[in-house]
């Protein structure tokens, strides 16, 4: 079974990054800041954790406000370092684990947190500037990680309660996995700041240092704070200090603290502290509990024949595909996909059996791969087919066949509107219903 090893808290100011890749080091200004850093990065070098799951907010690149979520968790293969408005980062690619992802994420959900899912978005320096002075990563990164986004941004947030209860909830989900995997927990985001209106410069060192005791020894303080506590304490923008209750609510009530760090270069108080998680063994019985637990909404699913749950797996499996496939909604590249179907195709970089799927408009098979079905129908409206024909190569049936088990077998739809392709043979867009 998975284990938590211990918690990783650290700024994430963007200040960390930029000294990082200006190579400041041995520059007195900036000195301290990797000072405070090293211990943290010899650790997690001694520990060599299987999988750092990561806490961070995005500061509104990745992440817009047309869909902001309270929790998503990223479920994907790798993650890229951002564009933030002056280029991404020269750093590499970072990879995932969709396996432990996908447990987390139903484990959240059996416990009532509603998620989002992320795939293919890449990360600001919420996550990346402290990574980079967590792990020498020249040669690629030594540890996969699981993003956990916390959108702290936009009114109203989850309480700082909530925040507590879901790190609560992760020690239970990453404590059932079946895998041996030794987890660490990396907090980020913090300490006292606000970059906003005529406040921006406060800072409260004496409220850090409290803050760091409190999270030590009594984060239940901590968390019956509201957020307006929270940022006459600490600034506006402290609220990201969210993302440490979340990693110490993973850790067990007492934890072992092995270095402890706190520097105020600048305009944000920046922390860095390793805890050792004093959590003892499982308790017979309460794992398998948990497992039985978290499958119960799609127990007896599988009896369903031809029935197919779109899960995170099957999400992350076919997320190249699905992808492409949404793609057609953009007329530009409906026109591409109507020249030369093949040529566009490999441009998107899908593997010959997607392509063979698609070409030999295999709609069942596009299901068995992973294809969700609403991406059938933008298919289907981009080469003429209708609806109908689609459910009734579901069925293996004739398309005249599966019309006569309907209640109205003359009604062809499609969704396609006014940019329409021609329809293919049996039926006519004007038949919609």
């Amino acid at each position: 079974m998975a284990k938590i090893i211990g918690g990783v808290a650290v700024s994430h100011t963007p200040t960390i990054g930029f000294a990082f890749d200006q190579k400041k080091q041995d520059d007195p200004v900036w000195a301290p800041i990797f000072a405070a850093f090293e211990p943290v990065k010899q650790w997690l070098a001694e520990q060599k954790p299987d999988v750092a799951l990561v806490t961070y907010n995005d500061h509104v690149t990745s992440f817009f406000f047309d869909h902001y979520s309270p929790f998503a968790l990223g479920i994907g293969e790798r993650y890229e370092p951002a564009d933030e408005g002056g280029g991404p980062r020269d750093l590499p690619a970072v990879a995932g684990h969709p396996g432990l992802a996908a447990h987390i994420g139903a484990s959240l959900m059996h416990d009532e947190f509603d998620l989002s899912f992320f795939q293919d978005k890449p990360l600001d320096h919420g996550a990346f500037s402290p990574m980079s002075v967590l792990w020498d990563h020249a040669q690629g990164w030594p540890t996969p990680i699981i993003p956990l986004q916390l959108g702290v941004l936009q009114f109203p947030v989850p309480s700082a309660r909530r925040f507590y209860r879901m790190g609560q909830a992760l020690r239970r989900a990453i404590e059932s996995y079946p895998e041996d995997l030794r987890v660490v927990i990396v907090a980020t985001g913090g300490l006292s700041h606000q970059v906003h209106g005529e406040r921006c410069g406060f800072n409260n060192t004496p409220w850090d240092l409290q803050f760091l005791e409190l999270f030590e020894q009594d984060p239940e303080r901590l968390a019956s704070l509201t957020h307006a506590e929270l940022a006459e304490l600490g600034g506006a923008e402290g609220a990201e200090v969210m993302m440490w209750l979340v990693m110490r609510g993973a850790l067990s009530p007492q934890v072992r603290k092995l270095h402890q760090a706190y520097t105020l270069p600048s305009m944000t108080g920046i922390a860095a502290a390793v805890y050792e998680n004093l959590a003892g063994p499982v308790i017979a019985g309460e794992v398998e509990r948990h497992r039985q637990a978290i499958g119960q909404q799609l127990a007896g699913a599988e009896r369903l024949t031809g029935t197919y749950p779109f899960t995170l797996a099957r999400s992350v499996k076919a997320y190249r595909l699905n992808r492409y496939l949404h793609g057609l909604i953009d007329p530009a590249r409906r026109a591409r996909f109507r020249a030369d179907e093949q040529a566009d195709m490999q441009a998107a970089g899908l593997s010959e059996e997607e392509m063979a799927l698609v070409q030999q408009r295999d709609w069942r098979g596009l299901i068995h791969y992973g294809v969700i079905f609403f991406m059938l129908e933008k298919l289907g409206a981009v080469v003429g087919v209708s609806n109908l024909h689609l459910y009734a190569a579901m069925r293996g049936q004739p398309l005249e066949e599966f019309l006569k088990t309907r209640n109205a077998p003359g009604a062809l739809y499609s969704v396609a509107g006014k940019d329409a392709a021609a329809p293919q043979p049996g039926w006519t867009p004007a038949a919609k219903t």
